[in-house]
């Protein structure tokens, strides 16, 4: 259930999509998102990052807000460009979550309810804490970013990795992030941590097709991360 504080037609819930080049899944993301959680408006924000294909025309044509980087900035500009949109729109939550069909758009409500339910200022989507269907070499992979993302910021989650994340207004106030590539999610868990933000990870099922597998994370864009991550400790020390 949704708490009854938000049970209002005056609070909203924005959904942000980073993307590239995703015309031939987004639609089909964009159609699982729910209109309304209780008697919450949810609306889509859809950052084209560049994009080179006919992402922003589909995203628009299901009703999405787009926003369009002229270049590829990566998809921590990507999402940092959404945060900052959903809260020009004064969305009261806001959701991140992949264009490439990894993540099930129906799960977008257990999030939100979660949260408000805790309340929690983030909730993590976990793939890690129903990892059926997850290729090993993914499995491994999170494992080993979940250590070298401790290493980095002193806080260890089951997903440090996961783009699906439910996030109070207030959390997205407080958290200063400056990751343009896929770091940021390493970085949020910092920001959680220093922020002393309240969290929790719930199970989700990721959707492995083909193509979502053709775009997440390759081994070299994952030693670039790792690389990166412990840079940014070397930074730090």
């Amino acid at each position: 259930m949704v708490r009854s504080d938000f049970m209002s037609t005056n609070k909203t819930v924005a959904v942000v999509l980073p993307a590239y080049n995703e015309a031939k899944a987004i639609g089909k993301v964009l159609a699982g998102i729910p209109a309304s959680i209780g008697l919450m408006s949810v609306s889509a924000v859809v950052v084209d990052d560049g994009s080179t294909d006919h992402t922003a025309e589909i995203a628009r044509r299901h009703g999405a807000k787009v926003i369009r980087h002229l270049t590829n900035l990566g998809a921590g500009a990507a999402t940092v460009t959404g945060m900052q949109a959903a809260k020009v729109l004064d969305a009261d939550v806001i959701v991140t979550i992949d264009a490439d069909g990894q993540h099930n758009p129906a799960d977008i409500q257990l999030l939100v309810e979660c949260l408000l339910d805790g309340p929690y200022d983030v909730v993590i989507g976990s793939r890690l804490l129903d990892p059926a269907g997850m290729p090993a070499s993914r499995f491994a992979a999170n494992l080993l970013l979940n250590a070298v993302t401790y290493l980095v910021h002193g806080k260890i989650v089951s997903d440090s990795q996961s783009g699906f994340k439910a996030y109070s207004r207030g959390a997205i106030e407080a958290m200063a992030l400056s990751s343009s590539g896929y770091e940021i999610c390493s970085e949020i868990i910092g920001e959680i941590y220093r922020k002393n933000l309240r969290y929790k990870s719930v199970p989700i099922k990721a959707v492995y097709t083909d193509y979502s597998k053709a775009k997440g994370q390759h081994f070299l864009n994952g030693i670039n991360l790792i690389i990166g991550l412990l840079m940014r400790m070397l930074r730090r020390a």
